[in-house]
């Protein structure tokens, strides 16, 4: 079965090897063409870098395109060279348009439980939000923001020590079985049966925001937590320091008793690092110096001018 892959992250770039398989073998539906997002600035010295989906496709010696528009002719009229039978859609990061739309049988694999986080980021929404399972939905590209019919899904616990990098790992795995279930019915001339979502029951997983790394003790303990977990390790959760200084937090715990009132920042207490928060008191585990490896807060403290009241 000829396919075309369109993928921009890393949890799409993972796909995309479960996809390809052992080429030449039952099983392996490696793409006739892989479309991704073009080089952008990134990092500290915001050199051009590559999108995780265009470094793995390199990888596995798969034909590459990193157009500016997915819906431009040039682009229409490469796929159309390829003639899919199948176009394969997961974390573009783009809109695909009309008439692509229509001219193939396009399925999107979106890491949630469909309605529930619609949007950009589905597995860290899903660990902040404290959602006990999430999972995995098979569907139809539409013009909606995943608003598509589903054809397949499958749910997966969220741990509670579950980080986005662990709980991220095994709905790749989940998603890349849904995914070749749905291709291998296909190829046997079989139809796949659609449902629509149910509007009242949706939810929006929006994109991650600056400001949203920044732990804010007017929160409570357990809500800060998870929204470490949540971050860990891709993006990464920071705290400030007395002097300015954002710490960069890794493994934290929540504790049901405040010593300090909220808001009076980082401190010792009895040889640990703490934030106190509006409800119950966040420990610091793990933390990142700028410039830094991550470290035990122990480590960090034997560095540091923290110190005990």
């Amino acid at each position: 079965m000829r396919t075309v892959f369109l993928g921009t992250s890393e949890f799409a770039a993972g796909l995309l090897t479960r996809l390809v398989g052992k080429r030449g073998q039952p099983g392996s539906y490696a793409p006739a063409l892989v479309l991704t997002r073009p080089d952008r600035p990134a990092g500290r010295g915001r050199k051009l870098a590559s999108p995780p989906v265009a470094e793995r496709a390199r990888a596995l010696g798969l034909e590459l395109a990193q157009p500016e528009s997915v819906n431009e002719p040039a682009t229409r009229d490469l796929i159309a060279g390829v003639a899919p039978e199948v176009v394969v859609v997961c974390a573009f990061g783009a809109l695909v348009k009309e008439p692509l739309l229509s001219d193939y049988e396009m399925l999107n694999v979106h890491p949630s439980l469909l309605p529930r986080w619609r949007g950009a980021a589905p597995i860290e929404r899903a660990i902040m939000a404290g959602d006990e399972q999430t999972g995995v939905s098979i569907m139809r590209l539409t013009a909606g923001l995943d608003s598509g019919p589903v054809c397949l899904s499958a749910s997966e616990p969220v741990e509670p020590q579950d980080t986005f990098g662990s709980l991220a790992e095994r709905l790749e795995r989940v998603g890349g079985e849904l995914l070749l279930q749905a291709l291998s019915a296909l190829q046997r001339g079989e139809r796949l049966e659609y449902a629509a979502q149910d509007e009242d029951l949706v939810t929006y997983a929006e994109k991650l925001g600056s400001a949203e790394r920044l732990l804010d003790p007017g929160h409570p303990a357990v809500e800060l937590e998870r929204a470490v977990r949540g971050l860990s390790p891709h993006i990464g959760a920071r705290v400030a320091l007395s002097d300015g200084t954002l710490l960069g937090v890794r493994r934290t715990a929540p504790a049901t008793q405040t010593v300090r009132e909220a808001g009076e920042g980082v401190h010792v207490r009895e040889g640990r690092l703490w934030l106190d928060c509006v409800e119950g008191a966040l420990e610091l585990l793990e933390v990142q110096p700028p410039g830094k490896r991550p470290m035990a807060a122990e480590a960090f403290l034997r560095g540091h001018g923290l110190r005990s009241p």
